[in-house]
């Protein structure tokens, strides 16, 4: 019988755990990257913010001659207009002339307690989703 074959068609289980071994060292590389790119998304808002606020703190102290203790004053003022999204998400606190820091609240997807610094004197952030942070 000429054709009839015994040869059968497939993956060995040797390729397809070559094939798993692959893929779980490729996660293996790709996840921390990940989760450091989501991390500096969530703190590229307060980034943001924080920058605006700064902005807002130096022409309230031109207009006033004093600086704002917190935000809600710039808001008062009309030198501020913040989301209500953002000031659910993250609390500021005013140190002025020297720093502004964001903390992160419950409602923030990355958590709670994460915390944003600006340094004004250096122009620096620090703190979460920042490089000094993750390493």
């Amino acid at each position: 019988m000429k054709g009839i074959r015994d040869k059968r068609s497939g993956f060995t289980m040797i390729e397809i755990m070559v094939v798993v071994v692959i893929v779980a060292i490729l996660a293996a590389i790709a996840l921390p990257i990940y989760l450091d790119y989501v991390q500096s998304s969530y703190a590229s808002e307060a980034r943001t913010v924080i920058s605006n606020v700064h902005n807002a703190a130096k022409m309230y102290y031109q207009t006033r001659g004093e600086w704002p203790g917190d935000v809600d004053q710039l808001e008062r003022s009309g030198q501020l207009d913040l989301d209500r999204s953002t000031k659910l998400k993250w609390t500021f606190e005013l140190q002025l002339p020297d720093r502004i820091g964001a903390t992160s609240t419950e409602e923030m997807q990355g958590g709670a307690g994460k915390i944003v610094t600006f340094n004004a004197v250096t122009g620096r952030f620090t703190g979460y989703g920042s490089a000094e942070e993750n390493q």
